[in-house]
């Protein structure tokens, strides 16, 4: 299978937000760039055998934050490299910026979206601590495991934090604004991770 394919102050994204942020204002000059800078960061990971590597490229958002990858990635095609890689980093930037809340919503979604759960690998009781943990070890999966599996374990994270969402929308400070737009917001991003999970397999996520 092909694997072709400053500095930035940190930007906090809510868990509510991150999907919804703008990319860059020239997506038609951007969209090569923002392809190669995807499978050279997938490459880079997945050829080097130092494990300090990959922890660089996990944490990649620590100190840069999401500000200069979402101007290059975030107006990808959902269906594309940049854009699950995008995905993935913007999953992970919500759960450790506010995994309170995120390790809230997963435990009240874990029991009504149960496979999702599974897939998510979250440990039992999922916590703050749970959450943070969980959400390096899939993105670190993406560079050292099963690309497509990552993608996966992902979308069935933000499956169960959707559902968890749904049924805390009268419980003080886990209510959701606009719930009507964020939850199913969630959820494209899940099947937007599925999608790019089975195009990885094939060998057509470019």
């Amino acid at each position: 299978m092909s694997e072709r394919r400053d500095h930035h102050s940190p930007v906090k994204f809510s868990p509510e937000k991150f999907e919804a942020h703008e990319g860059g204002t020239d997506p038609a000059r951007v969209s090569e760039a923002a392809h190669l800078a995807a499978q050279a960061l997938v490459s880079r990971g997945r050829e080097s055998e130092d494990a300090a590597v990959r922890e660089r490229l996990v944490r990649l958002t620590d100190d840069q934050g999401l500000e200069g990858i979402a101007e290059m990635w975030s107006e990808a095609p959902a269906v594309s490299l940049p854009g699950a890689l995008w995905r993935l980093y913007a999953l992970r930037a919500a759960a450790r910026n506010d995994p309170d809340r995120m390790g809230r919503w997963f435990a009240a979604g874990r029991h009504t979206a149960q496979v999702s759960h599974v897939v998510a690998g979250v440990a039992d009781p999922p916590g703050a601590q749970e959450v943070c943990e969980v959400a390096d070890t899939i993105l670190s999966g993406a560079f050292e495991g099963e690309f497509d599996v990552a993608l996966e374990r992902f979308a069935a994270f933000a499956r169960v934090v959707a559902t968890g969402q749904e049924h805390t929308l009268d419980v003080p400070g886990l209510s959701v604004r606009n719930p009507w737009e964020r939850i199913p917001r969630l959820i494209r991003t899940a099947e937007a991770l599925e999608a790019s999970a089975r195009a990885w397999r094939d060998g057509s996520l470019e």
